[in-house]
């Protein structure tokens, strides 16, 4: 149980109801910033403007995924209210407060460092980024179907990057019977390519291996599809950049191409806000459970 935490939950999207579920039902007392236009209400969870929220009781704050932009400005699906998060509103937090955020930038990680708050970056941990990768995948067949004119069975696809979303894109792809090429720098991750009967390639090679692609997905987050790698593309293939913002694609050359090239990051709070809400939900219970017992051991 929660009892006695006051956690402030600071904007989002739906996949922010399932969190505030969750900790309402282990007794937590939330205050719900950027939440007024929400029709549907919690027990123990009380919405309001930035400006009520007294800070010097909180012990945590939950940021949405996206955290905040390069000023501060955090995302508010359910409220028409600017919020901005400040090093002035850190400041009035209890020293052991924790900030929890999907992601980070320099403009979250300055003023964290600059209050000597603690930040937790959901997903840079494992679990998070695995479970993730679930309805990732399912989003990333679902653009696949709607923007092709062939059957995913039987094109050839390339994926780059064999992490924990780039690994689970890759396998379901050859499931449904794709013809899967998958490019990656380790060593390590070109022999289990190779084992999970997936053509590999490094990715000093990309050029050559997207010759004959019909579906490329990157799941890097530097821009590794270039203009010279675009080139070598047939002007029909699909490329779905699920990485985060602005992606690993030269868009602008890829228009000039006339290759339909979609920057997809996010997925799971589109296709499956729901199912994303309940692993931010689980996850940040446990985490936040562990912080109030450390404080009280």
């Amino acid at each position: 149980m929660l009892t006695g935490m006051h956690i402030a939950v600071i904007g989002g999207d739906a996949r922010q109801l399932e969190v505030v579920r969750k900790l309402t039902e282990l007794d937590a007392k939330l205050s719900l910033v950027g939440f007024e236009q929400l029709d549907h209400s919690f027990t123990g969870a009380i919405k309001e403007k930035l400006s009520e929220v007294n800070f010097s009781e909180i012990d945590t704050i939950i940021l949405p995924v996206p955290g905040t932009n390069s000023e501060g400005k955090v995302e508010t699906i359910f409220s028409n209210e600017e919020v901005y998060m400040t090093e002035d509103i850190l400041s009035k937090t209890p020293t052991h407060c924790t900030i929890y955020s999907g992601i980070s930038n320099d403009y979250l990680n300055a003023i964290i460092k600059k209050t000597n708050r603690q930040l937790v970056q959901l997903f840079e941990r494992d679990d998070v980024a695995i479970y993730n990768s679930i309805p990732t995948v399912e989003g990333t067949i679902m653009m696949a179907i709607q923007h092709t004119d062939f059957t995913i069975h039987g094109s050839k696809v390339v994926v780059l990057g064999f992490g924990r979303t780039g690994m689970s894109v890759a396998r379901t792809f050859q499931a449904i019977g794709a013809k899967v090429k998958v490019g990656a720098r380790k060593s390590e991750d070109l022999a289990r390519i190779t084992e999970m009967a997936m053509d590999s390639f490094h990715l000093d090679e990309l050029s050559k291996a997207v010759r004959d692609v019909d579906i490329c997905i990157n799941t890097i987050p530097v821009q590794i599809v270039t203009a010279s790698v675009l080139a070598n593309m047939p002007v029909h293939t699909l490329l779905i950049d699920l990485a985060s913002k602005p992606g690993g694609t030269d868009f602008r050359y890829a228009e000039k191409r006339g290759i339909k090239a979609l920057l997809a990051p996010g997925l799971p709070g589109i296709v499956a806000p729901k199912t994303a809400g309940k692993i931010l939900a689980n996850v940040l219970a446990q985490l936040i459970r562990e912080d109030m017992n450390k404080r009280k051991g």
